[in-house]
């Protein structure tokens, strides 16, 4: 037999109609406070982000060091969607933590493949059609991400074009699995069955 669990029931019971009610205790204005401070969260993190990625001397980079970084950069952008996913599941607003949870990710994952072009383009400006500034190299991680490639910058190295390759077949998996997941999550973090 499984233990009362008030706080379970307390989330269980503030799932009404598909829209997250007021867990039992929470006042309606604590609520909007929590979900006005989690949208605060989500745009301030997704700027930091921005800002890192304009302000970190990116251009340094070797060669080499530049695939350990971004093997690295994939490992912590996995730990971190695991790190989200049980926060989200265990939050009392699942759905504004899940909110959070993508102004974190998504960026996250974009910077890391925008560096990733800049610093290849810096190196060596014949990967890409145009030597690729920051905004340059952001524009076409989104515009691949999007999966709309107007077709202005293309990489013209074979090896570019596998990375940019891995990169859709990893944006395919991020719309498809990880956004299936993240509202999974949600579900879940607002029935209470964690």
């Amino acid at each position: 037999m499984q233990a009362h669990d008030p706080q379970r029931d307390g989330r269980a019971a503030a799932h009404v109609g598909g829209a997250e009610a007021q867990p039992s205790g929470t006042s309606a204005r604590r609520r909007r406070t929590t979900i006005t401070l989690g949208l605060l969260r989500a745009v301030a993190t997704s700027a930091l982000l921005v800002v890192l990625y304009y302000v970190l001397p990116l251009d340094r980079e070797s060669a080499g060091h530049l695939a350990s970084v971004l093997i690295v950069g994939l490992v912590v952008f996995v730990a971190l969607a695991y790190w989200e996913i049980r926060a989200i599941v265990r939050s009392t607003f699942p759905g504004i933590r899940g909110v959070q949870a993508l102004a974190t990710l998504v960026p996250f994952f974009l910077l890391l493949f925008a560096s990733t072009y800049f610093m290849l383009s810096s190196q060596a400006p014949e990967t890409f059609s145009e030597p690729l500034t920051r905004s340059d190299a952001l524009y076409f991680t989104i515009t691949t991400f999007a999966t709309v490639g107007f077709g202005d910058v293309v990489p013209r190295s074979e090896a570019v074009r596998l990375l940019v390759s891995g990169q859709v077949l990893l944006d395919l998996v991020i719309l498809g699995l990880g956004i299936r997941v993240i509202i999974g999550a949600v579900k879940k973090g607002r029935t209470g069955a964690a």
